[in-house]
């Protein structure tokens, strides 16, 4: 992978997903995109990966695996608001370059699956107005699920400054998110029914399994602890809730999947911040098999990063095809500005 175009990505990364989020990984990402060796470094990372996040996910991964060295301090959760100088940057250079082999086969064999719980803020009311249009239990077929955290949403509770709670009010799990804008989503006061829950992946994570529990734990940013208490408890409950999740390319899989779902639901697909790594023919030949679907089954597509990082709905209804622009949504989830109006939310 080309060097210049890696430090454009780092430029990007610590300006459009860091700033005012991340100081530690935005001052880190401003110092990598001038270090011609830490590019390098990062040149290994797979391609259509997303390289900064790959890198700090790899260097994060050794430490919690026991590496020993200076950087740790800044990852510590009671020295999270440790002054950021530079000798920060000095840890972390030394740190990639004593460690470069290992970090090299994780940037090699590794991909960005981070399972951002928070991001079922805003799937909860998009599933409320899918059950609205349709009213059968919901067949949920998520791509790139990780872990499948996120075929749980209606396990989940949550809280958007409303003096209100939707979900699961029982759930010791609570969401929070801001509302953002004019519309307000329409909320159904319990859960949809939920009949099905697939979850397809290239790499499935087991957050039983060491290994792929610390991978996915290193991928949350060291300061966003709340993130990592929902991981945690997240992880618990998908220990208690049987989910099918399946190892392969979700697009190929795809019709072979629906035609194990039972006729009497809805054909949920959905993934959030997935398809940014896919190349322009895969999103094409994603868009055209759920068309495919939507000619024989009442099918609901909900994704973003395919035409823009906006929420988007597609849908299927006896064979005509609808589109919305569902939300605006913060990447990692804190807010989002519902588009859809009161009106096309009700049937």
């Amino acid at each position: 992978m080309d060097k210049e175009k890696i430090a454009l990505r780092f430029e990007s990364f610590a300006i459009n997903e860091c700033k005012g989020s991340c100081e530690l990984y935005e001052f880190l990402s401003w110092k990598i995109a001038s270090d011609n060796e830490l590019l390098e470094i990062a040149s290994h990372a797979r391609t259509g990966q997303p390289v900064p996040n790959l890198l700090f996910g790899a260097v994060q991964y050794l430490l919690l695996k026991g590496k020993q060295h200076p950087l740790k301090k800044y990852y510590e959760h009671d020295k999270i608001n440790l002054k950021i100088t530079e000798d920060a940057f000095h840890h972390f250079r030394d740190f990639c370059l004593l460690y470069q082999d290992e970090i090299i086969s994780l940037l090699q064999n590794k991909y960005v699956q981070t399972n951002e719980v928070r991001r079922c803020s805003y799937l909860y009311p998009s599933f409320c107005f899918i059950y609205q249009k349709i009213r059968k239990p919901l067949s949920l077929i998520e791509i790139g699920t990780s872990a499948g955290l996120q075929l749980l949403w209606d396990k989940y509770c949550y809280d958007y400054g409303t003096n209100e709670r939707f979900g699961n009010v029982d759930s010791d799990i609570e969401i929070k998110a801001d509302i953002r804008g004019e519309n307000k989503p329409f909320f159904l006061p319990t859960s949809p029914p939920v009949a099905e829950r697939i979850g397809l992946d290239l790499h499935v994570n087991d957050v039983t399994n060491e290994e792929d529990y610390l991978w996915l734990r290193a991928l949350i940013w060291p300061e966003h602890q709340e993130r990592v208490a929902l991981f945690d408890k997240a992880s618990l409950y998908l220990k208690k809730q049987p989910v099918t999740l399946i190892e392969g390319d979700g697009i190929a899989l795809l019709p072979h999947i629906i035609e194990q779902v039972p006729t009497d639901t809805a054909i949920c697909i959905f993934h959030t911040h997935v398809a940014n790594q896919l190349s322009k023919d895969a999103k094409e030949k994603l868009i055209d098999t759920i068309k495919d679907i939507g000619k024989e089954r009442d099918a609901f597509h909900l994704y973003n990063n395919i035409w823009d990082a906006h929420l988007h709905l597609d849908y299927f209804i006896d064979s005509k095809e609808y589109n919305e622009m569902v939300a605006e949504t913060d990447a990692h989830a804190r807010w989002f500005n519902w588009k859809l109006s009161m009106e096309s939310n009700l049937v």
